[in-house]
This record gives C-alpha cells, sequence and structure tokens, in this order.
C-alpha cells in the first residue's frame, strides 16, 4: 500500500540519491499535445536543495520538451524505481521551473552540481514538490546497474559553448516543442558562471 510523506528526508532522500536513473512526465495544457516523459541519469545530476525542493540539470538533446511545459504550466512529476533491494515506486509531484543560463539565480544553483562535468547544460529544472508518495513496486523487475554511460558527456565536452549554443540552434524542436509551446531561450545564453 502506498503512503504519503510530508517531506524529502531521511529514508525518503536516502533513496532518491541511490538511484542511478529517475524519470520526469510533464505535458501541455492542450488536450491534443503531446505528453512527455525522460529518462535522466549521469551521476550527480540531480540535487536535493532542501525538504520539499528538487533540481536537476537539464543538458543538451534533441528535444526540449520538459523545459517547454514547465515554462507554459509548470506541471511536473519525477519518478524513482527500484530496481534493486526492496521493491519501491516514488514519486514527487511538483511545480517546476527552468532556470535558464543568464538567470541570476543560475550561478548559485550551478554549483550545487559541482561534481559533475556539464558542458552541455542547458537549464536547471527547480521542482518544488506539492505530492510525496510512493507504492509498492512490485512489478519492477530486478535490474543490475553496472556503470554510467559516457558518450554524452564525452560528446558535449568537445564542444565550446559557442559550438553548443550553434548545436542548440540547429535542432528543430529546442527554441520550441513539438506543439510549438516556447522551450529554451535561443540564441542560448552564454553561461554565467
Amino acid at each position: 500500500m502506498g503512503k504519503l510523506y510530508e517531506r524529502i528526508d531521511g529514508r525518503i532522500r536516502e533513496f532518491i540519491e541511490d538511484q542511478p536513473v529517475f524519470f520526469t512526465a510533464t505535458a501541455p495544457l492542450a488536450a491534443d499535445g503531446h505528453v512527455n516523459v525522460s529518462p535522466k541519469g549521469r551521476a550527480g545530476t540531480l540535487v536535493v536543495l532542501d525538504e520539499m525542493t528538487l533540481a536537476y540539470l537539464d543538458f543538451g538533446g534533441s528535444t526540449a520538451e520538459t523545459v517547454a511545459h514547465v515554462r507554459e504550466n509548470g506541471r511536473v512529476t519525477l519518478m524513482w524505481c527500484a530496481f534493486t533491494g526492496p521493491p519501491k515506486v516514488l514519486r514527487v509531484h511538483g511545480q517546476g521551473e527552468a532556470v535558464f543560463r543568464d538567470d541570476p539565480r543560475w550561478s548559485g544553483l550551478i554549483t550545487r552540481f559541482e561534481d559533475v562535468d556539464g558542458p552541455s547544460a542547458r537549464a536547471i529544472v527547480v521542482v518544488h514538490a506539492r505530492r510525496i508518495s510512493d507504492s509498492c513496486g512490485f512489478a519492477v523487475p530486478f535490474m543490475e546497474y553496472r556503470e554510467e554511460r559516457t558518450q554524452h558527456a564525452e560528446y558535449f565536452a568537445r564542444k565550446t559553448d559557442d559550438e553548443f549554443a550553434a548545436y542548440c540552434a540547429k535542432k528543430e524542436y529546442i527554441g520550441v516543442s513539438l506543439d510549438g509551446l516556447p522551450a529554451l531561450p535561443l540564441p542560448l545564453p552564454a553561461r554565467a558562471d
């Protein structure tokens, strides 16, 4: 049976910090808009800021659906699954906001990710928890974590900031979402850190 939690602390925080992957779910307000679910990984790219707030790095990729949806309506759910140990699925339903590279908050937030090589960080998504709950996870399979994939970090580490901005500018669904919502600001602001 699932349980509600008042805050992200103790065993809940440990569970979040121990998982090598999490998922984000967002949707536009339009009934015919595309619902988006994205896997997120790379060690150190998600931090618990306080008992009700998390943040993760939004990296370069082919689209910016999560950012677009958060900009439009703020609704976001983060989900973690226990692939080892006792079964558990944990969800944080919240209000999200995208902090872009030219935002005055960027320099303070990016230091929370200092152990991560983030040359392709486009935004920091901050999630203010509204509901924290778990469920049994009995149907989630056991899976063994082997290691981080390095291709993403290696690929973007070879790009200068200007080359990364050019990469973002040429992608069809970076400045706008699949549904035409504003996503990342283009041209991509230079890093403020």
